[in-house]
Order: C-alpha cells, then sequence, then structure tokens
C-alpha cells in the first residue's frame, strides 16, 4: 500500500531576505502521513522529533528538511530542479519506509548530535577561510551538520585531527 500518492509543491523566495540566491520549497501532501514519521525518524536519523503537532526535522547534504503529518518544507535550495529532487527523493523514502515499517523499530527521539563547542575547541580558530569557509565558528557548523570532517581544516594539527576524527565516530552522518 502506497502511503504518499502525490503532493503539491510551492517554490518562494525568504521575504526577510530577498537578495538570498537561495529558494525554499514547501509541499502540501496528498494524505496524512503522521504515522510514518517515527519511523522515518529511526531510517533517516532525525535531528529533531516532535510528537504534537508530528514533526521529523533531518540534515541531509546541508539542508534542514522538516516532515509533518501533512507537509514538507525544504530551505537554502539552489533551484526547482533540486527542490524536485529531494521531494521525490522523500516521497519514495516515505513509501519505502512505510511499506518495510514492520522491520524498523520506531524512534520518538532526535539521533545525537555533535556539539559545535567540542568541535571548535580542537580547531587553531585563526579564522583563516582556508576550509572555505569565513570564519572556524562556520566550520564547526559544517561539521555538526556532516557537512564538513576533521579533514577539511588543513591548519588542524595531527593530535587535534584524530580527537576531532575519533569524537565525530561516535555520530552518525547518513
Amino acid at each position: 500500500m502506497t502511503l504518499l500518492e502525490n503532493y503539491t509543491r510551492e517554490i518562494f523566495r525568504s521575504k526577510c531576505m530577498p537578495g538570498a540566491e537561495g529558494v525554499h520549497c514547501h509541499a502540501t501532501l496528498g494524505s496524512d502521513i503522521r504515522d510514518v514519521l517515527p519511523y522515518l525518524n529511526t531510517e533517516l536519523g532525525g535531528a529533531a522529533f516532535t510528537r504534537e503537532p508530528p514533526s521529523v526535522t533531518l540534515q541531509v547534504h546541508g539542508k534542514l528538511i522538516t516532515v509533518y503529518s501533512d507537509k514538507i518544507a525544504v530551505n537554502a535550495l539552489r533551484d526547482e530542479n533540486e527542490a524536485d529532487k529531494i521531494l521525490n527523493w522523500l516521497k519514495e523514502t516515505i513509501n519505502d519506509t512505510w511499506e518495510r515499517r514492520q522491520e524498523i523499530t520506531p524512534s520518538y527521539d532526535a539521533v545525537a548530535k555533535p556539539v559545535l563547542f567540542e568541535i571548535l575547541k580542537l580547531l587553531p580558530k585563526t579564522n583563516c577561510r582556508a576550509c572555505g569557509e569565513k570564519t572556524c565558528m562556520v566550520f564547526a557548523a559544517r561539521v555538526t551538520d556532516g557537512v564538513k570532517d576533521e579533514t577539511g581544516c588543513p591548519d588542524l594539527t595531527d593530535e587535534n585531527q584524530e580527537k576531532l576524527k575519533a569524537y565525530l565516530s561516535g555520530f552518525c552522518f547518513d
């Protein structure tokens, strides 16, 4: 049985940042998917899970995606094509997860995430930009999101690189 058959999407630019290059997307779902959310949380490692109103927030490829019982919100997209790819992937993932729910233990908790300040403590804090980010704080945030890792900071000492690698090994970045 297919849980999510269709959706309609709206692409828009941020009203508070009209000059932003990226777009956002809201998809209104054709059916209520609240029953799959705890299973989806298990499968995709949700960064946040809310029981009422039911929702799971995911961090996937640097995107923040929140799946509600009746809609999906995705931020910081390049364009409509990227929105369509993510929405189609989510639709397939939702339906696949629903089909396999008997094999999955539902989770009502968020997955543990690295602590930004624990990462920042190991960085050189020079804001040299060699990693491609404006500051060491931004680099640390990208690490917590799973977008960067211990190899992304060229000025990280070998000792701190090993410490950061060990620290990050305790977390899942799917």
